[in-house]
């Protein structure tokens, strides 16, 4: 039973790398209609099953005691993969569908770059156990997935936002700007206060803007911690 135990939290990170695999095929065929989704549509809700995928691998290993160092390195293979590598090439092909020029429509690889980077960082690290340097990579494939929401919504921006946004987000990863964990380590309202915020404000982002919100609740969640005095409460 031990032995099983252990292999559970590896199957869902598995499970993790599967939905960032299917999200970066998907992402290449953007424009085509997938059972009345089109194939940008099903990316984003493979890397949103993906993030779903990276809390129960956690979840799990803390519940069944199965911490392992080969579980450390899957989970950041896989992350890189979901939530680096996949936003990257959903970003790359929305600019292509709208006729970017092909030298720009390959700066979004900067995304899983720093992405790798930021990987890379969090596990030699040790700063990084109750709070983050920098933003995490999950809450970066949240934020691509708002704005892709936003442009289905309002249209292309054009490049010279895209661009920015790209190299500013990417930045963000591998910064050293203090973080807060979204982690509960308990339910009290006052330790918490920021965390039941995010959660209050993604509501009601996602209720008044549609997915686009989820773009503005990373928004939210930077500007809480650049403002937070505290980055591990």
């Amino acid at each position: 039973m031990k032995q099983i135990r252990s292999y559970i939290p590896n199957t869902i990170t598995l499970l993790n790398l599967l939905c960032g695999c299917i999200a970066v095929t998907l992402s290449f065929h953007s424009d085509t209609v997938f059972d009345t989704l089109t194939g940008q549509q099903w990316a984003c809700i493979f890397i949103a099953t993906a993030a779903v995928f990276d809390f129960c691998d956690g979840l799990s290993a803390r519940l069944l005691g199965a911490y392992s160092p080969l579980g450390k390195e899957l989970d950041s293979l896989s992350d890189l993969v979901s939530f680096g590598l996949a936003p990257a090439f959903l970003v790359m092909n929305l600019m292509r569908l709208n006729d970017s020029p092909v030298a720009l429509t390959l700066i979004p690889i900067f995304i899983a770059l720093m992405g790798a980077l930021r990987l890379a960082k969090f596990n030699i690290d040790t700063r990084q156990t109750t709070s983050f340097i920098g933003l995490p990579i999950p809450a970066n494939a949240i934020f691509w997935i708002g704005v892709i929401g936003w442009t289905r919504v309002h249209g292309y921006p054009g490049d010279w936002v895209i661009i920015p946004l790209v190299i500013v987000i990417a930045l963000l990863m591998v910064s050293e700007i203090k973080m807060f964990s979204l982690k509960f380590h308990d339910l009290s309202f006052r330790s918490n206060v920021r965390r039941y915020v995010i959660i209050a404000a993604t509501i009601l982002f996602v209720i008044t803007d549609g997915v686009a919100g989820l773009a503005w609740t990373i928004v939210l969640y930077i500007l809480i911690s650049l403002l937070g005095k505290k980055a591990n409460a």
